[in-house]
């Protein structure tokens, strides 16, 4: 099994969060999660990417045969787990360039491969900024300063495509984006699927999964996953919502 999640429980603050979350994703799936605010979506893509705010109570995750405890952020980062944040951060005075260049190379030398130079780099960065309609100005500038919420969405898009990670998380990705956004980060997605690589989407609405199709689709309710089956959940909660799914 790709990723493996078994009896999941995290709390913050002195509040339980995640109870008893099992998920399995295996090689080539594209998994959805849905679930109404504050049941727990966000804090599993956190916990998954390794952010330390969180306290473990109990269970386990398995990530290509690694105990994924057992490495820290940038280790899962270089393993191939990538994270696109709901709200994604701004790093003043870090230009996009360099910093991809050295995110690809790092993860390069972890698995053993030769790094990429710069002109070879330089290339691969355009031509993927051109397929997501990314204006090349744009990568002079530093990481999301001063972006628009498409535009930081669309950045989002373009580390991943030259990332090219093994599981893609994607936390509401769909947040604040106009349609015509929304279609030109879909497609980035799209283009990157293979039977090789994995996605989850987190989303509360089902708008996203008409341009991003999963295979399987999961409901979260207080922390855990109450149902799980095909895309024919996410029209269900389209039309009728979560209230369902509390009782």
């Amino acid at each position: 099994m790709f990723l493996e999640i078994k009896d999941l429980s995290v709390k913050i603050e002195n509040k339980n969060i995640l109870d008893k979350l099992n998920l399995n994703i295996d090689k080539g799936e594209v998994h959805a999660i849905m679930g109404p605010n504050g049941c727990g979506k966000s804090t599993l893509a956190n916990v998954l990417a390794g952010k330390e705010d969180y306290e473990i109570l109990n269970g386990s995750i398995n990530f290509k045969d690694n105990d994924l405890f057992d490495l820290n952020i940038e280790e899962r980062a270089q393993e191939g787990m990538f994270l696109a944040f709901q709200y994604p951060v701004e790093i003043p005075g870090v230009n996009i360039t360099p910093f991809l260049h050295s995110a690809i190379n790092s993860k390069r030398k972890r698995m053993n491969e030769e790094e990429i130079d710069n002109l070879s780099f330089a290339k691969l960065l355009k031509s993927k900024a051109s397929d997501l309609g990314i204006n090349i100005d744009m990568l002079k500038r530093s990481v999301n300063t001063g972006f628009s919420g498409g535009e930081k969405k669309r950045y989002e898009i373009l580390q991943m495509s030259i990332l090219n990670p093994d599981l893609a998380i994607l936390d509401e990705t769909d947040s604040g984006l106009d349609i015509d956004a929304l279609k030109i980060v879909t497609e980035g997605v799209n283009k990157l699927k293979t039977k090789d690589n994995s996605f989850l989407i987190i989303t509360h609405y089902q708008k996203l999964l008409d341009y991003i199709k999963p295979d399987y689709v999961h409901v979260m309710v207080n922390g855990s996953i109450v149902r799980s089956g095909g895309s024919e959940i996410a029209a269900e909660i389209e039309k009728d919502g979560f209230q369902k799914f509390q009782q």
